[in-house]
């Protein structure tokens, strides 16, 4: 029976999810009209809860626990929460974001619990600490008007933090990463990723001269040098990448783009030189089957796993997940590969890329030049970072051991991506009141213009 009801849940999942992906990209039809999108967004709502309830169902079969159903129900609750401080709270967020957020979430919890339910407890609590942060943080970003004004600020408590996780970190997977307070872990790169990103902005906003542009790039490779010395290499390239993009999005200057392409290849070279572990994620990346007993057997388990879930997949706990190396971080996406599906997959991809759409069409029509620079940077943050993990776990590129925002295990990723969400809302509800008020004016240079010709008229009447 039990298989019955997972193999069934496969589908419905996969269909449900499919349609709930397709609707993240009508909505953004120009066509579309106001209802038509509310139609849409509580359509993905109702997918949404149904794909959630689904999953539950299959793992409360197996492991026949009533804790498994209570779990749901308090995770019902955390997703609910979110939508009501968006809806309520802030009438004016986009509604698609949260419920791409909401959708990965549930994602997270529904594999977490496959894998480890110790894990998937223990990121539930860091979804609700992150849920009280993302209360607060649109309400700063619309009313606090000198964030533009701290760029050395934001770059001297970012390298000052890396610099004390390269000399007092703890060593994970041969890099330097995080500080551990008891049994909790603390990555400061994933937060300092945003005080980055505010870093830039607020240097590009005031000036884009060539000394503006020295200055920033000399503070911006300081980061990412104390990252390489660290040897967190995957975070280190998140930086390096966010920092070329925003340069070259705010000078427009094609040249700087080339100089930090040459320099990016340059240092990459440099890296495979000086770092064994890089050499090994490399020979493990061009031929993972040569040395399948060492260094290739993360990969190698990956690409079993993708190949042996195929299209459909195998069902919750129809397949081996647990073989992968770290399966619930930096290679999630092979084991929802393997139980949910390539179809299921994909769409996981394709809700990433409508949020990052969301990010960059946010960066393209607000007006103000610091709140358009942090959209686009902490959307080419999290575009990159979901384009390395997914990459690495597929043998695109190499593995870098960076985590799938909002889906991987950990605390610090967890945290570091709903702020990004949170502050992405806080621009979009920035840009709301733009429209609002370009509209305002709009009605009112109408007036004027109606005054001014009704005042014409009667003088020509007089005359």
């Amino acid at each position: 029976m039990v298989t019955i009801i997972t193999e069934v849940s496969k589908y419905l999942m996969m269909i449900l999810f499919a349609c709930y992906t397709y609707e993240c990209f009508s909505v953004l039809q120009k066509s579309s009209s106001p209802d038509r999108q509310k139609h849409i967004l509580r359509r993905q709502q109702c997918f949404m809860f149904l794909i959630h309830l689904d999953a539950y169902l299959v793992i409360f079969a197996v492991k026949q626990e009533l804790q498994v159903l209570a779990f749901f129900v308090v995770q019902e609750l955390l997703i609910w929460a979110i939508q009501l401080i968006y809806r309520f709270l802030y009438k004016k967020a986009s509604r698609l974001v949260t419920n791409n957020l909401c959708m990965l979430l549930i994602i997270s919890f529904i594999i977490l619990t496959r894998l480890s339910e110790e894990k998937a407890i223990r990121q539930f609590t860091f979804a609700v600490i992150g849920t009280l942060v993302m209360l607060l943080v649109p309400f700063f970003i619309r009313h606090i008007h000198f964030l533009h004004k701290l760029p050395y600020l934001y770059a001297v408590v970012g390298i000052a933090l890396l610099v004390l996780v390269a000399v007092a970190g703890k060593t994970d997977y041969g890099a330097k990463l995080s500080f551990t307070f008891g049994s909790v872990s603390l990555q400061p790169s994933e937060f300092i990723k945003i005080l980055f990103v505010f870093f830039v902005a607020a240097m590009f906003y005031h000036a884009i001269d060539f000394r503006q542009v020295v200055i920033t790039t000399v503070l911006a490779a300081a980061h990412v040098l104390v990252l390489v010395i660290s040897k967190d290499l995957g975070s280190a390239s998140i930086f390096f990448i966010t920092y070329l993009v925003m340069l070259y999005v705010a000078t427009k200057n094609p040249g700087y783009l080339g100089l930090g392409a040459a320099a990016g290849s340059l240092a990459a070279v440099i890296a495979y030189k000086l770092f064994s572990h890089v050499k090994v994620r490399v020979v493990a990346w061009k031929d993972p089957l040569s040395v399948i007993d060492n260094q290739g057997y993360q990969i190698c388990q990956s690409l079993f796993a993708i190949g042996t879930g195929g299209w459909f997949g195998l069902g919750l706990f129809g397949g081996m997940p647990d073989k992968i190396p770290v399966a619930d971080e930096d290679f999630v996406f092979a084991a929802i590969s393997e139980e949910l599906g390539g179809v299921f997959a994909i769409c996981v991809i394709l809700v990433c890329a409508s949020c990052y759409l969301m990010f960059l069409n946010i960066a393209m029509q607000i007006h103000n030049q610091f709140y358009k620079l942090i959209a686009l940077g902490l959307g080419t943050v999290y575009g990159f970072q979901v384009f390395l993990t997914i990459g690495g776990v597929i043998k695109f590129i190499p593995s870098t051991g960076v985590t799938l925002p909002l889906v991987s295990y950990g605390g610090s990723s967890l945290l570091s991506t709903l702020i990004i969400f949170a502050v992405i809302q806080g621009l979009y509800i920035i840009r709301e009141d733009e429209v609002s008020d370009e509209k305002k004016n709009n009605r009112k240079g109408s007036r004027r213009r109606k005054r001014a010709a009704a005042d014409h008229r009667q003088e020509n009447a007089k005359a």
